[in-house]
């Protein structure tokens, strides 16, 4: 497996890490998940927003939704980060609010996951919209609910209802899945409430969601070096993809993969054809793939070391029109109905109308006909790029 290269969470309820960037912090594990042709957002936005069910919490335990704001950057420690340093951040000209949360890779219903444990009165701010106006989500997770993104639940199996295990490797507690309902942050998969965090052992307020939308982050970023303790990282919450113009793309070897790349990636995916769809899966190890871990298997044969989710991989490159896509391009949709605009999907391109991915739950790896709903575009991976995000 290649090494992720931006994402962090420590790890610090037992669960083994997969690439260490100092003491303590690690790259998540994160999930991809994916759908050929889902029903429309507002078809399925209610069934997958909130669990149906009671909860021991009233309506007015959780806050009404308030100003909604989009998170840019995420500090994460092995710690409890210090109130004067949230102060200090808080204080920071441009930023327009700070939501403190705890946050490990924790395992949910068997996987390893990004899980935060969060005030659900305030965190739902910092959500995207259908998540954010959901009530009874915000009331679920306040109850002691877990809420798990719509690929773990869609693609994972994970029931709406059902009650999994959560927490550490060695010792997890029995939570309800409260709702499926994507947080918007690529390495979070489960979130529960901050009292349920603290009942299995989680860390205190060891990391913070900072929303300041007038600055460009790796600027912002390189300002609260100076202010965060030693251990703690920040990194770019969701980066906006590089949409250039027509024609802009550039050709140069390095700048885009060379034929013999390409090549390589083409025969590596073929070599998987038939391997059964896991929601995870990325190795021979775990029996099969998703659709993400199936083009990081791909991209890896020729020395292409891509992250882990379909949302990061959608930046790894320059996104260009369909219209204009060759082969070895990789083809992004977002499917996800409690987070437009989130990809959750990710495949292949061949060339000719026709593409290899691994579709959803129940099938194989497998060639398809291209689809174009829900479909943003096709990108051009870059070596370049990614050899310096990974410095």
């Amino acid at each position: 497996m290649g090494k992720p290269n931006r994402r962090i969470l420590p790890t610090i309820i037992g669960i083994s890490v997969v690439t260490t960037l100092s003491v303590n912090v690690a790259v998540l594990v994160a999930r991809s998940g994916d759908d050929p042709a889902p029903p429309t957002r507002s078809e399925q936005r209610a069934r997958y927003v909130a669990a149906s069910g009671s909860t021991s919490v009233s309506p007015s335990a959780v806050a009404p939704l308030g100003k909604r704001l989009t998170p840019h950057v995420l500090v994460a420690a092995s710690s409890t980060l210090p109130a004067d340093v949230v102060q200090k951040v808080r204080g920071a000209k441009g930023v327009k609010g700070v939501e403190v949360v705890d946050a490990v890779q924790g395992m949910v219903a068997g996987k390893q996951v990004g899980l935060m444990g969060v005030n659900p009165s305030t965190f739902r701010n910092y959500t995207p919209k259908p998540t954010a106006k959901s009530d009874a989500l915000w009331r679920n997770v306040a109850s002691g609910d877990v809420a798990i993104s719509f690929t773990m639940g869609h693609d994972g199996g994970v029931k709406l209802g059902s009650q999994v295990p959560v927490g550490g490797k060695r010792e997890q507690s029995q939570l309800r899945v409260g709702a499926y309902a994507t947080m918007g942050i690529s390495d979070v998969d489960a979130v529960i409430s901050h009292a349920t965090a603290q009942a299995l052992g989680m860390p205190t307020g060891n990391a913070m969601l900072i929303s300041v939308p007038k600055a460009e982050p790796k600027t912002f970023i390189k300002k609260l070096g100076k202010v965060l303790p030693k251990g703690a990282k920040a990194v770019a919450v969701n980066p906006e993809i590089d949409f250039p113009a027509a024609g802009d793309v550039p050709t140069a070897a390095g700048q885009v993969m060379t034929a013999r790349q390409v090549q390589t990636v083409i025969k590596a995916a073929y070599t998987r054809l038939g391997w059964p769809y896991v929601w995870g899966g990325e190795s021979e190890a775990e029996g099969g793939y998703d659709c993400s871990g199936l083009m990081q298997y791909a991209f890896a044969k020729a020395g292409i070391h891509l992250p882990r989710v379909a949302a990061d991989q959608a930046r790894t490159g320059w996104v260009i029109p369909y219209s204009k896509a060759q082969p070895g391009d990789m083809l992004i949709w977002a499917n996800d109905p409690t987070a437009p605009g989130y990809i959750s999907h990710i495949a292949l391109y061949l060339g000719k109308g026709k593409m290899i991915a691994a579709p959803r739950r129940g099938t194989v790896v497998q060639i398809q006909n291209v689809y174009t709903r829900n479909m943003r575009g096709a990108v051009r991976v870059s070596p370049k790029l990614l050899a310096s995000r990974s410095r």
